[in-house]
């Protein structure tokens, strides 16, 4: 069973709304976050609810595995007990996807967690974002646009994106309730890849 849920991204308001802060965003999501008391605690900001552990790393991206491993050895938790937030570039946008282990495919948060806890067999709840060079319309930016990778996981979602990433977001924390209610294997065929559109199908 999951008991620790981590929300990767950059602290501060110029990176808010960041495409790299998707995982910040669905923790707004969840329909108790008003009612968390979040304390700053294992370098990030840390709550709990209904005796699972929630986590939003201060450490910038590329240093949040040493808040999850903070929290993670306090409470004793095992690694593959940890669920990880994340935004995903090989992921056009629309797309939500739980996963156990596997590739880090370059996103600094899973090789900092790879690097703390010497393993990658931690859950990942991934949130697409397309790549800039995707050329599929609307799955990312536009083909030579020259819009480099870090300048697209640092820039804001477009406004025209907002309608989507919203129910989005909605479907994700949906999943991840699914996932800390019950065991996350029984949801892996329907979530490996699910696409979902602005009335939520």
């Amino acid at each position: 069973m999951i008991q620790l849920i981590a929300f990767l991204g950059n602290p501060g308001r110029e990176y808010e709304y960041n495409r790299h802060n998707a995982g910040r965003l669905l923790a707004r999501r969840l329909p108790f976050y008003s009612s968390l008391n979040w304390q700053k605690k294992f370098k990030g900001l840390y709550a709990a609810h209904e005796g699972h552990h929630f986590l939003l790393p201060e450490t910038f991206m590329n240093l949040s595995g040493e808040s999850v491993f903070a929290a993670a050895s306090f409470f004793k938790i095992k690694v593959d007990e940890i669920l990880i937030v994340h935004d995903e570039l090989e992921l056009p946008m629309g797309t939500v996807s739980l996963k156990f282990s596997g590739g880090l495919g370059g996103h600094n948060g899973l090789r900092s967690m790879k690097a703390c806890f010497g393993t990658a067999d931690f859950w990942r709840l991934r949130i697409g974002i397309g790549r800039p060079d995707s050329r599929e319309p609307g799955k990312g930016g536009h083909p030579g646009s020259g819009v480099g990778i870090i300048d697209w996981v640092l820039t804001d979602f477009a406004a025209a994106e907002e309608p989507l990433l919203t129910t989005v977001l909605d479907a994700a924390a949906g999943l991840l309730m699914q996932a800390i209610s019950q065991e996350p294997e029984s949801l892996l065929p329907e979530w490996k890849k699910k696409s979902i559109n602005r009335e939520g199908e």
